[in-house]
């Protein structure tokens, strides 16, 4: 992001790196997932996790040429879009897969909370490695990126997977199966489309290194920092979701934390002073990861582990659609009216989202306990 704003100060630049992301979902989410479905989750995610690490090698090339152009950016963000979009329904449908039911609320509250560690850490280690030479905060992520193919490979398959899944019907019909589950369960829908909106509308991440360098004034190391903030918060939150799931009106729950997701945001987008930005992030992420164990929960215990690798390509359209083409959304609100408004009206419309959702999807926001959910997606 740093390296894509420095070369000529556009905003819109930071969004079009979200759009290039976003748009392989759009050609292989539903193909993947049924891939997820029909073949070793294991390998699949493995596969994805070296193109990671090439497509991370070609950043450093970029960089060492100099990285004064735009067009290498937006190729190697598609690239990388084409592997989110192949690997990430497979790890999401393990889940539920590796651990007894029972234990998978505080499973993947534990997920979180080690995955948000790592993003506490990285962000402020790679300001600080870029500071010194962008090059090594590619060749760290590349080393970090086969540590974790060689972890991958130690997961047992014999645990992994359950065996092949027979998709019967049409082609087309396997590939839209997941899409057609999602439609027809309300609470499933509800929550997914709840998060879709929240992070397009007020998701600001992507114009992190604008408020860095003009309106903060902190440089690429205050950048890692801002960077961070949402992590630490979602780290707190992962830490207390291990220790005590969330118990009874869950559904009222998720749209108060998707308030005070919006609410942070329009504070982060009228603070001039670090700390305070710091901290609106920080409750964003907070109240974002709280949001994320609830969605995750609907979706393992509301979903057949036949379905589970489209269904998760379906939640990953979404939640790409939310974070990469919101970026988009980001950058253009940006160059149009600036970027503190952009911020605070996306973070006003998050509000008004969560207030009339429960009048869109009833069933979403009466869900109570998370174990009374089942397949069928009722409650």
């Amino acid at each position: 992001g740093w390296q894509v704003y420095d070369i000529d100060r556009n905003p819109l630049h930071l969004g079009l790196v979200g759009l290039a992301e976003f748009l392989p979902l759009l050609l292989f989410a539903l193909p993947a997932g049924a891939i997820s479905d029909r073949f070793s989750r294991k390998h699949v995610y493995l596969g994805s996790l070296l193109v990671d690490a090439a497509i991370t090698g070609g950043l450093l090339a970029v960089s060492v040429s100099g990285a004064g152009s735009l067009w290498p950016f937006l190729a190697l963000s598609f690239a990388s879009g084409c592997s989110a979009a192949v690997g990430n329904p497979a790890v999401r449908s393990m889940w539920p897969t590796l651990v007894p039911l029972e234990l998978l609320t505080r499973a993947l509250a534990l997920r979180s909370t080690v995955g948000q560690a790592a993003v506490v850490t990285g962000p402020a280690l790679g300001g600080l490695l870029f500071a010194l030479d962008p090059r090594a905060v590619y060749v760290t992520a590349i080393v970090l990126m086969l540590v974790s193919a060689a972890l991958t490979l130690r997961i047992e398959a014999r645990v992994v997977e359950q065996g092949p899944v027979e998709i019967v019907g049409t082609r087309l019909g396997a590939l839209l199966a997941g899409l057609r589950f999602v439609r027809r369960t309300p609470v499933l829908l509800g929550a997914i489309a709840l998060d879709l909106v929240a992070v397009l509308f007020g998701g600001a991440v992507a114009l992190l290194p604008l408020f860095a360098r003009d309106v903060l004034e902190v440089g690429p190391v205050g950048l890692g920092v801002l960077r961070s903030a949402p992590a630490v918060g979602a780290l707190l939150a992962g830490i207390m979701l291990t220790r005590r799931p969330l118990r009874g009106r869950v559904g009222r729950k998720l749209l108060v934390v998707v308030a005070l997701f919006g609410v942070s945001m329009v504070v982060f987008g009228l603070s001039k002073w670090f700390p305070l930005s710091f901290a609106a992030l920080a409750v964003s992420g907070f109240v974002d990861m709280i949001s994320m164990n609830i969605r995750s929960m609907i979706t393992a215990l509301a979903t057949p582990d036949a379905l589970r690798g489209r269904v998760n390509a379906v939640e990953m359209v979404f939640i790409s659609a939310s974070n990469e083409l919101g970026a988009f959304e980001s950058g253009a609100a940006a160059a149009l009216i600036g970027a503190v408004p952009a911020v605070v009206i996306g973070g006003s419309l998050t509000i008004v989202a969560a207030l009339v959702w429960p009048k869109l999807f009833p069933e979403m926001a009466r869900i109570d306990r998370l174990e009374t959910l089942h397949p069928a997606g009722g409650t």
